[in-house]
């Protein structure tokens, strides 16, 4: 089963979006396995960023994202990863499809409400920066033979 990480960026904290999208993951039958509220500390959003050091919006995606509390969350499910990316949709909202999340919620250059992993193994990666193991949640769904999530 693939897994795939996602920050409810501070944007969406502070529109007051993060139960809409949220819901939307849950009701693509995307299993949630691990959540939290937190505050990114500088250190952390550095090395989740790393791969965009030395770009010109680097500086300020540090500032963004360490400027009030995130969700993090792992989910889980057949091709989480792809299936989240097309959920999100294009990085600026304006450019992004309607029944995205971002299509529907933004039209910012700068703001865009959420961070999924871009491939499965940026996921494994992204996921050890802000989960323990021991934090990573296993259970059953009711309904998951009609999500494939066997």
């Amino acid at each position: 089963m693939e897994r795939t990480l996602i920050i409810l960026k501070p944007d969406a904290l502070k529109r007051r979006l993060i139960g809409r999208i949220i819901t939307r993951i849950e009701e693509k039958g995307l299993k949630i396995i691990a959540l939290k509220m937190m505050q990114i500390s500088k250190k952390l959003a550095q090395k989740h960023y790393g791969v965009h050091r030395g770009k010109p919006f680097y500086n300020p995606l540090v500032k963004f994202i360490t400027s009030a509390p995130v969700i993090v969350m792992i989910a889980e499910g057949p091709k989480a990863v792809s299936v989240l990316r097309k959920m999100m949709g294009k990085t600026f909202g304006f450019e992004a499809e309607p029944g995205t999340i971002r299509g529907d919620f933004g039209v910012s250059t700068q703001f865009n409400l959420i961070h999924g992993s871009d491939s499965e193994d940026t996921a494994k990666r992204e996921i050890s920066l802000f989960f323990k193991e021991s934090e990573i949640l296993s259970y059953d769904m009711p309904d998951q033979q009609y999500l494939n999530l066997q």
